[in-house]
């Protein structure tokens, strides 16, 4: 397990704090380490070298974060020649303390136990090898327990740093795949938003320039409903742009085209030219939102397809409410085919949809040979 990287830029509190720390630890512990030596004269005497083992220990912390392990040893050398020539006792352990804490904790475990290991063996062998055998086994243990403290203490605080930084990378991964989500379902609002209405503009204009020279009084309802349709679909248009823009606070949250609307879908599909019936079967009752606005998109979806590519001259749109779930099916009398139908966007996208809602969507011949769409979605 690595460190955890340090900012690329850092701050001007960064700077101050990395400043902050070696500066005033320095000021303490070589405050506290002469009067320490005036009240043990029988110790070595504070002197020059002195300074520099502390100020070693202490300065060196201003690469903490960028260099932890190489900063840990240069607390635990200096520490240990400052412990083995006899100064007297005083914060000069609080640089190594800091350095091993920090290590530990951002990952560098093994380094950490280490130079953990390190200063204890070298402090009672080096003892051992000098002759310097002031201290007792009960000291020699106690001063090993507050290592082996230190070390578990550090480990606590890295168990739980990574706790939080992993809940943290959980929350992010499940924005992100909201997000995601949520792109996908507006970018299949944007989809049958701009496919039925431009299908119908498309049939609209290609009746009115067949009527304009031969029959210019008929061309009028067809230029009538271009008009409708290209507003109808700004209309919605500009509710999609709003969701992504957030700008506009008319606009709503989310499109909420739903089956309320079939009768005004059925109107306009008609006026295309396809004559569309409607057949419902059982009580109709108040759908929850993302079902209500499924079924209508998927009857949306299936009426563009029979515009855009069927011959066909009727179609019928059967919906049927359940106890468990709804049922919706659109035929079309287009050309006698055999086969199963090809299966394009449009209905890879109708299927996506019921699929998200827990349903399932088939394509397939009717009787006389025009497409079927079959959609069961669980209420």
């Amino acid at each position: 397990m690595t460190a955890t990287e340090p900012s690329a830029v850092p701050t001007a509190w960064d700077r101050v704090r990395r400043i902050a720390l070696p500066a005033v630890l320095s000021v303490i512990t070589v405050a506290g380490s002469f009067g320490a030596s005036r009240g043990e004269p029988e110790r070595r005497a504070a002197d020059w070298f002195m300074v520099v083992l502390i100020l070693t220990a202490t300065v060196s912390l201003y690469w903490l974060r960028q260099r932890p392990v190489p900063v840990l040893w240069a607390t635990v050398v200096s520490t240990l020649v400052y412990m083995l020539m006899q100064y007297a006792y005083g914060p000069v352990i609080f640089a190594f303390v800091i350095a091993a804490f920090t290590v530990i904790r951002v990952g560098h475990r093994l380094a950490g136990w280490a130079g953990i290991v390190a200063l204890y063996v070298g402090h009672v062998g080096g003892r051992i090898i000098l002759g310097i055998n002031e201290q007792g086994v009960y000291q020699i243990l106690l001063v090993g327990t507050c290592f082996v403290v230190l070390g578990v203490i550090a480990e606590l605080f890295r168990a739980r740093y990574e706790r939080v930084s992993a809940a943290a990378r959980t929350r992010r991964e499940a924005e992100l795949r909201k997000a995601g989500e949520e792109r996908l379902r507006i970018a299949q609002e944007l989809h049958d938003v701009v496919a039925h209405h431009i299908s119908l503009i498309n049939v609209q204009a290609s009746t009115a320039l067949h009527l304009v020279d031969r029959q210019p009084e008929q061309a009028a309802p067809a230029l009538a409903a271009i008009k409708d349709a290209s507003k109808e679909a700004l209309v919605e248009l500009r509710s999609i742009v709003g969701i992504l823009r957030q700008t506009d606070e008319s606009a709503p949250r989310q499109p909420v085209a739903g089956l309320d609307r079939l009768e005004h879908l059925v109107s306009r599909t008609s006026r295309a030219g396809l004559e569309v019936h409607t057949i419902i079967h059982g009580d109709p009752q108040p759908l929850p939102t993302g079902l209500d606005r499924a079924a209508f998109r998927i009857i949306q979806e299936s009426l563009t397809n029979i515009v855009r590519h069927a011959k066909a001259n009727e179609a019928t749109v059967r919906i049927q409410y359940g106890e468990q779930a709804l049922v919706l099916q659109v035929d079309d009398d287009g050309q006698s085919l055999t086969g199963p139908p090809k299966e394009g966007n449009g209905i890879i996208g109708m299927r996506e949809r019921a699929t998200a809602l827990g349903g399932t969507l088939t394509a397939t011949r009717t009787p006389t040979g025009g497409m079927r769409i079959t959609a069961q979605l669980p209420l």
